[in-house]
């Protein structure tokens, strides 16, 4: 017999017995055949399970991009009074519109009166020996003082702050005349700013600080990720270097390419998936 008849009469064989085999034993087929339907469904669903969890991944990206390129950033000013006293504190959130200020007072502080305060970001990050060490308003642009004065304001000119009878006080204003991201309104410059709350009302017209008293409350602004009032490069005064960033465009352009990058990478491998499922 030549060996092709012989592997021919070997494979008839062989499909004749399982053909059998499966007419002699229907259970046992039955059995065979629910196993891997039932493991090809457990792959298919950690597949599935994988693609969802990549989904999410490449949604997280997206939006971590888009915050980025955005603007962001937080800034804080711990505040004190004349001795040194902790008396509230302030945050500085950066976002598409301008930077979001918001400050409180706790109660029983005494260093401002129940009634409206003036309140100023000046142009130097230092309150020691005291808050004259902060200097003037930060004024980038040489602006008159005052949100009505027709030649203001001065980028650091803010809204009041209205005290409580108890002492205490919660603030919120937003402004786009400042950034935490670089550029020469940027408040965290080569030698930093600070929040200053005064003794009295501010008239938001008169120069150069609104007849709104002395400086009776007042915090360094420092970036919230890394404690630091300055950045090493340049001042705030006129005729000064344009500022590194903490966080504008140099540093914002990378983060969303990169963000970008992965998602258009990641959405590859989405796409090679589901067509594998």
């Amino acid at each position: 017999m030549s060996s092709s008849n012989a592997d021919s009469l070997v494979s008839s064989f062989s499909a004749f017995s399982l053909a059998g085999a499966g007419r002699m034993f229907p259970s046992a087929n039955r059995a065979t055949t629910e196993y891997v339907r039932n493991r090809e469904e457990k792959i298919l669903r950690k597949r599935r399970a994988g693609l969802l969890v990549l989904f999410g991944v490449l949604l997280l990206t997206l939006g971590a991009g888009v915050t980025l390129a955005q603007g962001g950033g937080t800034a804080t000013a711990q505040l004190e009074d004349a001795d040194g006293n902790p008396v509230g504190d302030a945050t500085f959130t950066e976002g598409p519109n301008g930077v979001t200020i918001n400050a409180n007072l706790q109660p029983g502080q005494n260093a401002l009166g129940p009634g409206a305060h003036g309140v100023h970001i000046h142009e130097t990050g230092n309150t020691s020996p005291d808050f004259e060490a902060a200097g003037e308003h930060f004024n980038p642009s040489g602006a008159q003082h005052g949100l009505e004065n027709p030649e203001g304001p001065h980028a650091g000119d803010l809204e009041e702050i209205v005290v409580n009878e108890d002492g205490s006080a919660y603030y919120q204003t937003l402004t786009n005349r400042i950034t935490l991201s670089g550029g020469e309104n940027s408040i965290l410059d080569s030698d930093g700013s600070a929040l200053v709350i005064h003794a009295g009302s501010d008239d938001q017209e008169t120069d150069p600080g609104g007849n709104s008293g002395g400086r009776a409350v007042a915090g360094v602004i420092r970036l919230a990720q890394t404690g630091e009032a300055t950045t090493p490069e340049s001042t705030t005064p006129a005729g000064k270097k344009d500022l590194p960033k903490s966080g504008g465009a140099n540093v914002l352009l990378p983060a969303a390419l990169g963000a970008i990058s992965v998602v258009i990478l990641g959405g590859g491998v989405l796409i090679r998936q589901l067509r594998r499922t």
